[in-house]
């Protein structure tokens, strides 16, 4: 069976921590959630194809997956049956002691129950594999500015000065592995915007960044919560891009795996949520602003075994190993994926963007910034546009239409009148009239384009008297102008009208006034 392929996403991952964090094949493996041989895999098929962090620049995912993967078949024969590592290990448990069971032993046994299996070597791989998967736990030791721990906990409420109404809050604390130092604020809820704001505070309350974050399972940091193979929030991931950073997330529902920030959960709820418990606040900002200063009590307090406080121990220990900051503090944005409708729109919260035409049905990741919103196909750009907040409006570009859609968006009643008016000021009145009929001009259109069409057929000068002439008799219409032009009547001079008799003649039998008096 063919081993099934990581997205092209988590490939560039595996390149990016490789060549620019420089982490061991190991943390790639946990923070991308793949096999230790998956990583060298990738490495493997990177180093023959000549790439490097960062990519050529322009390649595209298709591009970078046909020099990953040339035309070739990989996987095991599946006729070769697989030992049962758990029934292996609990022989091994029973009569290790009892009767030296050993490994080769146990081996053995499987050739002879199955004469084409795995050869001892491969028989060996296979049971350290699944045996390096067990549970076992152990003290974690954490070196300075490797790790910082981040979680939610409950907060405290602040009641609105107008009703009354109390509203909860969350508390975010983030604490480093090696120094204890922590942050703390409040956040009115846990939701993707908050989360990140509270990093990028974070980040700038300790004048650095961690190595390696880990988040608990909440789905603003984790959208798929799973120990082998979770699935990182793509904005998380894009922060932790910007910062250069890992991203571990913590095993869903182990609290010892994220002992350290458990524990900076606990010291901040005896040494600033108790402190706070009995005060009201009446907004966000209040709160934050009191959180803050026993915040600086709680790093500046000596520690009761090391004799020293948070703060100078992340001076110490974790400052000096941790990353700088960039230059610019990460922009929030979300990503979301959506699909191009037939009239190659796409809908970001509630607006309409254009993309190119020949997108149409496809799925595109969106980006979005308080500014901007980009479009990515296969990891390729494809549109950017300033971010509008007006509801079902389009935002259009040009370039992004077909040839025929471009010009017919350039019609408008002023170029109209524009390109009749260099027929002649006959020609202008009776488009304009044309237009002024309609409930709406574009309704028009098609009239005006096919009048002057006339005149590539007839000529400007004929076509300019025939306008004249539907104009002189009232009937503004292109069917008329054209039965004009095709009859040749544009040239024919009306007979001058006689002059109206002012009085009768005189006659005979005319009686007159005089007659009925």
């Amino acid at each position: 069976m063919t081993q099934m392929r990581l997205p092209m996403r988590k490939i560039k991952e595996v390149l990016r921590l490789k060549y620019e964090s420089g982490r061991g094949h190991g943390e790639i493996a946990r923070s991308c959630a793949i096999a230790h041989s998956t990583v060298l895999e990738y490495l493997r098929r990177a180093e023959a194809a000549g790439l490097r962090w960062p990519l050529p620049l322009g390649i595209t995912d298709t591009e970078l997956e046909q020099q990953l993967f040339p035309a070739e078949t990989l996987g095991r024969d599946p006729d070769v049956p697989l030992p049962d590592c758990q029934k292996i290990y609990d022989e091994l448990r029973r009569w290790r002691r009892d009767c030296a069971l050993t490994l080769t032993q146990v081996w053995v046994e499987y050739k002879e129950t199955n004469p084409g299996g795995y050869q001892y070597t491969q028989f060996c791989e296979h049971y350290r594999r699944w045996l390096g998967k067990l549970d076992y736990v152990m003290r974690q030791e954490h070196r300075g500015g490797e790790k910082l721990f981040v979680d939610y906990t409950g907060g405290l409420a602040i009641t609105n000065p107008e009703t009354g109404e109390k509203i909860s809050t969350e508390l975010f604390v983030g604490t480093w592995g090696a120094s204890n130092y922590t942050y703390a604020e409040a956040s009115l809820s846990q939701e993707l915007p908050n989360w990140i704001a509270a990093h990028v505070r974070a980040f700038r309350y300790f004048g650095c960044v961690p190595r390696v974050l880990v988040p608990d399972n909440l789905k603003s940091g984790v959208t798929k919560a799973c120990f082998y193979d979770p699935e990182i929030n793509p904005t998380y991931a894009d922060l932790a891009a910007h910062y250069g950073i890992v991203v571990l997330p913590a095993k869903a529902r182990k609290p010892r795996y994220k002992a350290i920030v458990e524990n900076g959960v606990l010291v901040a709820k005896r040494w600033i949520l108790a402190v706070l418990r009995h005060r009201t606040f009446f907004s966000l900002a209040e709160l934050n602003a009191a959180i803050r200063e026993l915040l600086e009590s709680l790093n500046t307090r000596p520690m009761r075994k090391l004799k020293k406080s948070r703060r100078e121990v992340f001076e110490e220990t974790d400052r000096p190993a941790a990353l700088g900051l960039p230059e610019r503090p990460y922009e929030f944005a979300e990503w979301k994926k959506v699909r191009v409708n037939i009239d190659y729109h796409i809908e970001v919260d509630h607006h309409y963007y254009s993309v190119p035409f020949r997108l149409i049905r496809e799925q595109l990741d969106v980006c979005m910034t308080a500014a901007t919103v980009e479009a990515f196909f296969r990891g390729e750009r494809v549109a950017v546009h300033a971010r509008s907040h007006l509801r079902y409006k389009p935002t259009t570009l040009p370039e992004h239409m077909p040839a025929e859609h471009r010009r017919y968006a350039e019609w408008t009643p002023s170029r109209m009148l524009e390109w009749a008016g260099k027929t002649g000021p006959s020609t202008a009145k009776l488009a304009g009239d044309i237009l002024d009929s309609k409930t709406f001009p574009e309704q028009g259109y098609r009239a005006v384009l096919g009048l002057l069409r006339l005149g590539r057929t007839y000529g400007a000068d004929r076509l300019e008297a025939a306008c004249a002439r539907a104009l002189r008799f009232g009937s503004a219409s292109y069917r008329y102008v054209h039965s004009i032009l095709a009859r040749g009547l544009e040239a024919q001079v009306e007979p001058e009208a006689e002059p109206s008799q002012a009085a009768l003649p005189f006659h005979e039998n005319i009686r007159g006034g005089d007659y009925y008096q």
